[in-house]
């Protein structure tokens, strides 16, 4: 099964499409790792920070599952409550430990994707998170505040990487004991896939260390 032959998994939201290259099957053998990915709140699985990391993984030897949203498969653009996102994720995750039992999962996604990855770490067990564009702050509503965002990050207990453009309007993660921060050229659409691969691969591979002992 490759990245063109996208499975359908059902959730409790309808079915969600996930994109899955299965490194290591066609050789009779086992994924170091599965990295599972969200897309952003109005985009899809082809966002280039998502092909970087992808292209990452997949050299460190990871399988790699890029997950489309049941509202995006339906062919809308408006993202469903959060509630939602995250029980359509939670049912990817357990087709996918299913499908690939045994195998340490690192879960992430960019801008929405990205706080799904991490609201869902608690309940989920990924032994990292990898957090592209994650937006600390919403949106300013009509009086001008932004919500805060930065607990939902900050919840995670695993290692997590944080890609960043140095321009994002919504803000930039701060580096702490648990939390890696790399900040690139750009904005929020964080474009710079070869960078984006450079930053993701060598954290996967320290991540991994300890579940390969």
């Amino acid at each position: 099964m490759t990245d063109r032959d996208p499975i359908t998994v059902e959730t409790p939201h309808g079915p969600a499409a996930v994109h899955l290259d299965e490194a290591g099957i066609d050789d009779g053998g086992a994924p170091r790792g599965l990295l599972v990915l969200g897309h952003g709140a109005g985009g899809g699985v082809e966002a280039p920070d998502l092909m970087g990391a992808r292209s990452a993984a997949r050299e460190a030897g990871l399988a790699v599952a890029r997950v489309l949203q049941p509202y995006r498969v339906a062919g809308r653009k408006a993202p469903a409550p959060a509630a939602q996102l995250d029980a359509a994720w939670a049912a990817v995750v357990a087709h996918l430990r299913d499908r690939l039992p045994g195998v340490p999962q690192v879960h992430g996604g960019r801008s929405s994707g990205a706080r799904v990855a991490c609201r869902g770490a608690a309940a989920l067990a990924p032994v990292g998170v990898l957090a592209l564009a994650f937006p600390l702050l919403a949106p300013a509503r009509k009086d001008g505040t932004r919500p805060d965002r930065g607990p939902e990050i900050d919840a995670v207990t695993v290692p997590v990487l944080a890609v960043s453009g140095a321009n994002d309007r919504f803000g930039i993660p701060e580096q702490t004991a648990t939390r890696e921060v790399v900040v690139l050229a750009g904005d929020h659409s964080l474009r710079a896939r070869g960078p984006v691969a450079a930053a993701v691969g060598p954290w996967l591979e320290r991540v991994l260390a300890p579940a390969a002992v």
